[in-house]
């Protein structure tokens, strides 16, 4: 199958398209002017059911919708759109209302880390163990989610862009944390770019002077939105042989793949994807948001897990909704989560009870959300980190008042009557979270 992808310029050649009326492509033009709209011919021709929009799930992951923008900004983005205003003053007016879609989630930007000086614009260090590296040739993807938290990498909005074409400063940052055991390449979808490109910045890493390095992770939707990546595009082959070379190495190559529905494990194309993967020695590890609209259902969650561990996959998260872009559309309560986590989880067998969730990927760490429970006379929320800027927080429970509409982690306070949460009074821990300048955390 020869890639074709489909964009605001080209969107009215979608097969099914015509099935929409006049008010579902209108959306498509305004909210793809705001929020990145980019498809392909593999999603439209056999993932999504064009019987049964606008309710069909993958449709909702791939094409705008009028809901996903609140009414005020949706109706300034149609007059903006009507004015033909100068190219320039447009884009300044559209990113004046992406500001306010929050762009910059959990304090991204307070996860790059400075060295000599420099800050490295193509890094994010937010967890001492693991290092996440942004190359530039990879800030696409084959097909844009509905829901990214990284809208912005794709937006056009350079100011709020992770992304590092030269690797050396990367390498020397490495060299200097023998503490990091792993790096994640993401983007965008580091998939997206060439064997030979990926190769640059991969190879290296399997030397004498990155032993500390144990696991290489690839974050990326290819096996989703494009499987034929790993069968037969122009230098799969090559992808392949590079897999076994990190293998051989001695290093652990993780596929951090993102499956959403039970419905985009169900192609011929994308089993043999998997099935190729995993006869390289690499593994791969699931992972997905829970969101209304399209797996907010157990049944869902527990088919998805079981079909993923058939295949020799290791469900590994379900996320909660960032707070960001169409939040607002995809969010679900807190209490919601769990629950739907809760009856999933007790519907599978302990093989795919490796999943953990539902966390929430916020500016302290990930916190995961472990159920609702009543604690001397308290109706409360039972949290722990998973992961932390200080890695002395993790595993700690902690508790929150109880609120059926919290959605996300800002939105919840201390119970029993505390002014702080306990690692909101950690002041190196904090320093370094505000500040990004404070490394010893990361040592």
């Amino acid at each position: 199958m020869n890639y074709q992808a489909f964009t605001l310029l080209n969107y009215e050649q979608i097969p099914g398209i015509s099935c929409l009326n006049e008010e579902d492509r209108e959306a498509i033009r305004i909210i793809g002017h705001v929020l990145p709209f980019k498809t392909n011919n593999y999603v439209t021709e056999q993932l999504i059911n064009w019987n049964d929009i606008p309710n069909d799930p993958i449709f909702t992951l791939n094409f705008p919708r009028k809901e996903m923008l609140p009414k005020k900004m949706y109706n300034k983005s149609l007059n903006l759109l009507s004015e033909n205003l100068d190219r320039n003053i447009l884009r300044q007016e559209i990113n004046k209302i992406r500001m306010a879609l929050n762009p910059n989630p959990a304090g991204q930007e307070h996860n790059v880390p400075v060295m000599d000086d420099i800050r490295l614009h193509g890094v994010q260090h937010k967890y001492r163990e693991t290092v996440l590296f942004f190359p530039s040739q990879g800030q696409t993807c084959h097909a844009y989610c509905t829901f990214c938290f990284r809208w912005p990498q794709f937006s056009g909005m350079n100011d709020l862009k992770f992304s590092m074409k030269e690797a050396d400063l990367f390498f020397k940052y490495l060299k200097q944390k023998h503490r990091v055991t792993d790096v994640l390449f993401t983007g965008g979808d580091p998939l997206t770019m060439t064997t030979n490109a990926l190769a640059n910045y991969i190879e290296p890493l399997l030397g004498k002077e990155f032993e500390h390095i144990h696991t290489i992770r690839l974050g990326t939707k290819s096996l989703t939105y494009w499987p034929y990546r790993f069968l037969n595009d122009k230098d799969s082959d090559e992808l392949m042989a590079l897999f076994e070379k990190i293998v051989k190495s001695g290093k652990n190559l993780t596929i951090q793949a993102h499956f959403n529905h039970p419905v985009e494990l169900s192609t011929d194309v994308v089993r043999q994807a998997i099935s190729r993967i995993r006869n390289t020695g690499a593994q791969i590890r699931t992972q997905s948001p829970v969101l209304r609209k399209i797996n907010d259902h157990p049944d869902l969650w527990s088919e998805m897990w079981r079909k993923q561990v058939d295949l020799g996959c290791i469900p590994y998260y379900m996320f909660i909704a960032r707070d960001t872009g169409a939040k607002q559309f995809f969010e679900l309560p807190l209490e919601k989560c769990w629950k739907i986590f809760k009856k999933a989880y007790s519907q599978v067998s302990g093989t795919c009870r490796t999943v953990r969730g539902p966390s929430m990927s916020c500016s302290p760490g990930k916190i995961q959300v472990l159920g609702v429970a009543d604690v001397k006379g308290e109706k409360v929320f039972v949290l722990r980190f998973l992961q932390g800027h200080n890695s002395n927080w993790v595993d700690v429970p902690f508790f929150a008042q109880y609120d059926p509409e919290v959605t996300w982690f800002d939105q919840l306070k201390p119970a029993f009557g505390e002014k702080k949460f306990f690692f909101e009074c950690d002041d190196q821990g904090y320093k370094y979270l505000n500040t990004n300048k404070n490394n010893i955390l990361l040592e």
